[in-house]
């Protein structure tokens, strides 16, 4: 791990999206889901995800998180998810964000699989991170060549 011992909390705040792209006729049968809301299971397994992020990824510090919010919302193709996590720490919460982020999105798949296994989840992404040492990052909605 990287030490950040000698690092002064400040705030810090990360958002992150995924998109899970499906058939119009699973999506349409969302709401119907025996299992109960995927959206609502999403975002509480999202939550649950960013604060256990430091199980999950070996490398990453445990952060106090102060707050997340995780939106699971039905749009055009799919279902867009969108989480935000803050804290006061030394370190960021970017990882944070991004499983938050990744879990809400498998939860969607979780309980949808049932109707198509063809279900995608694409574009997990971080948006945006403010505060730290190294200052806010913008994501551009120009995407960069690889």
């Amino acid at each position: 791990m990287v030490d950040i011992s000698a690092k002064p909390p400040s705030r810090r705040e990360a958002e992150a999206t995924a998109m899970v792209v499906m058939r119009p006729e699973v999506l349409a049968e969302l709401h119907r889901n025996p299992k109960g809301d995927p959206l609502e299971v999403a975002r509480l397994a999202g939550i649950m995800a960013a604060k256990r992020t430091s199980d999950l990824i070996p490398m990453c510090h445990p952060v106090p998180i102060s707050h997340a919010d995780v939106q699971a919302e039905v749009v055009a193709g799919g279902v867009h998810v969108r989480a935000i996590v803050s804290t006061t720490a030394p370190t960021g919460v970017e990882m944070e964000a991004m499983v938050a982020a990744s879990i809400a999105a498998l939860t969607v798949y979780d309980m949808c699989k049932a109707l198509d296994k063809g279900i995608e989840i694409r574009e997990v992404e971080l948006q945006r991170k403010l505060g730290g040492k190294s200052g806010a990052y913008i994501r551009s909605s120009k995407r960069e060549a690889l």
